[in-house]
């Protein structure tokens, strides 16, 4: 699929509310492989898919044993369905609750996985989901993207731990970059190909060479377009990123309405520089909070305008405004 069809599609989940992208097990799996000390004796929601056909489901139903959980809780909007695509029409919602292998086969037979009803209609912002996540430990689940926002509020307010999928853009989301800013929030492992693709139902149109119908019948969609959002700890933070090249001017031009220097790849920032650069959003798959500082994001300029400062106007390199979003970042250790 060609990026501008994938950006196409995202915006119109955004725009439209059609939210109707599923995770993969394979991606699942290559994810929460990273994690797996945060789980013993915890309790996990997944809050935002059908649990009889929730990947999310499969993976910790499956693993339960293996991550010594406590509870598996999971819950889906307007669906009693066993449909991946339900027309949400039901008013009334279910939610699973699943505690782990009673007869020793090491498999979660329906018999001890509890199906409860609900009241209402299982939305995540409802007060009987609300009672739920108070009682989970971690939240693990692809939430809507149209409404990324409300929902990581949500997770804030409630103080809870998460790994959850997003799309690239919600970095530029001012409540997102405050949390990332300040080390509250952070990518998880995989982002762009490393998560490859969605499960989408029949009425998405699938274009390039990447969009496939697997073995299964689901149709896929590929995107280098998204990432994992989490807080909950990973080795992967403390690795710094290994510096190489040299400041020069004559390289690293200087913004000419912001005292930064612009660099176009985030392999290519100088280990000499001990002022502000703008790297691209990707260098947050990089970000070492021991290595580097966060400032700013291009061009909203959160931080200025939340000082009361005048915001600047987008970032500007030989009288053209820069295209790209950028993160301005300082070196630590210089």
């Amino acid at each position: 699929m060609t990026r501008k069809i994938q950006h196409k599609q995202f915006s119109a989940a955004r725009n439209n509310k059609k939210d109707e992208f599923y995770s993969q097990l394979s991606d699942i799996e290559r994810e929460l492989k990273h994690y797996k000390s945060h789980f013993k004796d915890k309790v996990v929601y997944c809050n935002c898919d059908d649990p009889r056909v929730s990947n999310f489901f499969h993976y910790f139903s499956y693993n339960f044993e293996h991550l010594k959980l406590k509870k598996l809780i999971a819950t889906c909007y307007k669906n009693q369905d066993v449909d991946l695509f339900s027309t949400n029409e039901s008013e009334q919602a279910v939610y699973l609750e699943y505690t782990g292998d009673k007869n020793g086969n090491k498999v979660p037979d329906a018999n001890e996985i509890g199906v409860i009803p609900l009241k209402g209609d299982g939305d995540f912002r409802s007060q009987e989901s609300i009672e739920l996540l108070k009682q989970a430990d971690i939240v693990v689940t692809n939430p809507p993207f149209s409404l990324f926002r409300e929902y990581v509020a949500q997770l804030v307010e409630y103080d809870k731990k998460f790994l959850i999928i997003g799309n690239i853009n919600a970095i530029s989301y001012k409540e997102i970059f405050k949390l990332i800013k300040e080390n509250k929030a952070w990518l998880g492992v995989n982002m762009g190909r490393g998560i490859s693709g969605f499960i989408v139902p029949k009425h998405y149109e699938l274009y390039g060479s990447e969009a496939r119908i697997d073995e299964n019948g689901n149709r896929i969609i590929s995107t280098n377009n998204c990432l994992w959002l989490t807080n909950l700890d990973i080795d992967k933070r403390y690795i710094d990123l290994i510096l190489h090249k040299k400041y020069n001017p004559e390289e690293y031009v200087k913004y000419e309405n912001y005292d930064a220097i612009n660099v176009d790849k985030t392999k290519d920032i100088p280990f000499d520089y001990a002022g502000e650069m703008g790297v691209p959003i990707t260098f947050l798959d990089k970000y070492n909070p021991n290595q580097f500082e966060i400032i700013d994001i291009n061009p909203h300029f959160f931080s200025i305008v939340e000082k009361g400062l005048p915001k600047p106007s987008q970032l500007k390199i030989s009288g053209k405004k820069d295209p790209y979003a950028r993160i301005l970042i300082k070196n630590k250790k210089l």
